[in-house]
């Protein structure tokens, strides 16, 4: 019996093991030959993709995205945007109706795929709107290639949401998720959500693009431009060649999720190098309305420089903002923006947010269609730390994070907020989704430096990214880094950050003042429990803090670039009062309270602090 239970166990672990298995991520190369015509706004493809499985399954059937396809009247999107009404994304609607249902026939989204074939043999394929199913004739074993061709022709839509023709301010094209891209496939299977008209996710890739357009034209795009001395724009010396009135373009990239392009005739291309890469090209229309952009060349050095230094080195050799689209969206080595700005500031801080999602998106790149508050509300962090450097308030501010935390707080006054942990184009409500995304899980990380340190939030991204630096990272996968930096249990905080909508409030109860000290009671009004930092500041403008942990996370915090912590006893979260007694009495005293860093996001911190009189 003992030798047959061992056995057993064995295979019970073995399975286990099989079941969890070493990471892995697939692999794909594209080689692609575009021919436009500018007049009609279509495009014939040729396109010959290489594809390694690296996972343990067997695959037979493949996926591809069509996103244009998305682009017409009574459409997965269309249909999305009129359910929501005015409570949508308002880009894609006017006065509460979708914008989609009024596109003309001639301008509707489509990729039309004429034939799929693998290593020669011809496929049959279901078009499922933005979904191809493949079905392969030749299984893909593991750790084994295969090689697929596909020939289509595409029209460009009419420009709604980020991709298409003629956008507001007069870009030709905004070529962005505008071929046939294989879907990813990981261990939760295949990434094959239909879009709506959020996020994108994809295996990372190597591209080789060829594309063939009107001698008038300039292309910007996100890669490596191989033939500037024949096209227009890139090099004063260029000597344009063109065949039946067209240029042709060559650009690669390696190992990045997606190949985006724009063209259009008044394009300028300004470049720059930034001290240890990247190379900075600015592909932009030169007019009254875009003149802020002479101004950016010195910030985005900088920008660069204290993204690297903080969050890791970008890894690609260039990288391009590119005015088109229809706000800012980001792509491999470059980023769709509008580009009419007031202001510096206000320019800034559209690339700040763009750029940082090279790292948080590209090249820490989880699925966001899954997970979209770990790309926008990282990328959001890393945006407000950046321009807290590149453009110091008037008034010093407490930490960077005050305008975000106060935001937070009046948005849930209104009581629609939503969990983060819905998919991203599951939200109901376009503003739940803003807040539940962008500012919840930019608030993620400003919470956990207020739980464990900041130092050890710094030390915790910078392990994140070389850990993880193109890879396919999980908030799993960030949060055993984390709890492994701190030493702290961290999964309660998770859960109740990102998985509910209960709030954090806590208060000062009652204050009682003896001869030589003062006895504080606090009490905890919310729904997520927390570790308190209180405070106290003399007559005589001492601060003194003390950590009050909470049980949960076993380690307690005691020290933090706010200053350093008297630790006190915990404060189990079962408890709903905590009395702390202070060796100062009322004469001494100037102020006491929670949280006077101010990154606490306590949803009425109006009872936080009580100034002695």
């Amino acid at each position: 019996m003992k030798r047959s239970f061992a056995i057993l166990f064995a295979f019970i672990m073995s399975q286990f093991q099989a079941q969890q298995g070493p990471y892995y991520q697939q692999s794909a190369k594209y080689k692609m030959d575009i021919d436009v015509n500018a007049e009609k706004f279509t495009y014939e493809g040729k396109q010959t993709l290489d594809y390694k499985n690296n996972s343990p399954d067997q695959i037979d059937v493949v996926y591809f995205h069509l996103y244009w396809n998305a682009f017409k009247p009574n459409s997965m999107m269309d249909q999305r945007v009129a359910g929501q009404g005015k409570n949508g994304d308002s880009r894609l609607q006017k006065d509460g109706v979708s914008r989609l249902a009024s596109i003309p026939k001639d301008q509707e989204g489509a990729q039309n795929i004429h034939w799929i074939k693998q290593n020669g043999k011809t496929l049959k394929f279901e078009i499922q709107e933005t979904v191809m199913k493949v079905y392969l004739a030749e299984p893909i074993q593991p750790n084994s290639s295969t090689t697929f061709a596909l020939e289509w022709d595409a029209v460009i839509p009419q420009q709604i949401r980020r991709s298409g023709r003629n956008n507001r301010e007069g870009v030709d094209m905004t070529m962005t998720q505008w071929y046939p891209k294989i879907a990813e496939y990981d261990y939760d299977g295949w990434a094959t959500f239909d879009y709506i008209g959020r996020e994108f996710h994809a295996p990372f890739a190597d591209f080789d693009v060829t594309i063939k357009i009107n001698k008038d034209y300039v292309v910007g795009a996100g890669g490596i431009l191989e033939n500037p001395s024949e096209v227009k724009g890139y090099d004063p010396n260029a000597k344009i060649k063109a065949d039946k009135n067209k240029t042709t373009w060559r650009w690669t990239a390696k190992n990045i999720l997606d190949f985006a392009w724009a063209a259009d005739k008044d394009y300028i291309v300004k470049s720059f190098d930034v001290p240890q890469g990247p190379k900075v090209f600015l592909v932009y229309q030169n007019n009254d309305k875009t003149k802020v952009w002479e101004e950016a060349q010195p910030y985005l050095k900088k920008y660069f420089q204290l993204m690297n230094s903080r969050f890791g080195k970008y890894v690609y050799p260039t990288y391009a903002f590119i005015q088109g689209g229809d706000g800012g969206m980001e792509y491999g080595m470059c980023t769709m923006i509008l580009g009419e700005a007031q202001d510096i500031e206000g320019l800034m801080g559209l690339m700040a947010h763009e750029g940082a999602h090279s790292w948080y998106q590209q090249m820490l790149a989880t699925n966001e269609p899954m997970r979209p508050w770990m790309d926008e509300g990282f990328t959001s962090y890393a945006e407000g730390y950046v321009m807290n450097q590149l453009f110091p308030p008037a008034q010093e501010l407490p930490n960077p994070f005050v305008n975000s935390i106060n935001g937070y707080r009046n948005f849930i006054k209104r009581g629609i907020e939503e969990p983060a942990v819905w998919l991203g184009d599951h939200h109901d409500n376009g503003t739940s989704y803003t807040y539940a995304s962008y500012v919840k899980g930019e608030l993620y990380l400003v919470q956990l430096g207020y739980i464990m340190g900041e130092q050890n939030l710094a030390e915790t991204l910078k392990q994140y990214y070389d850990q993880w630096v193109l890879k396919h990272p999980s908030d799993r996968d960030f949060l055993h880094i984390a709890q492994k930096v701190s030493g702290m249990d961290l999964k309660w905080f998770h859960h109740y950050w990102i998985n509910t909508t209960k709030t954090i409030d806590y208060a000062i109860k009652d204050v009682k003042y003896d001869a030589k000290s003062t006895t504080i009671t606090l009490v905890n009004n919310g729904q997520v429990p927390m570790p308190v930092d209180f405070s106290v500041i003399t007559k005589d403008n001492k601060l003194v803090n003390y950590q009050i942990p909470m049980n949960m996370t076993h380690t307690w915090k005691e020290k933090d670039v706010y200053g350093e912590f008297k630790t006190m006893p915990y404060w189990p979260w079962t408890q709903k009062e905590y009395t702390i007694t202070v060796p100062y009495s009322k004469s001494q005293l100037a102020a006491i309270g929670i949280d006077f860093s101010q990154r606490l996001a306590d949803v009425n911190p109006n009872d936080n602090v009580i100034e002695v009189k």
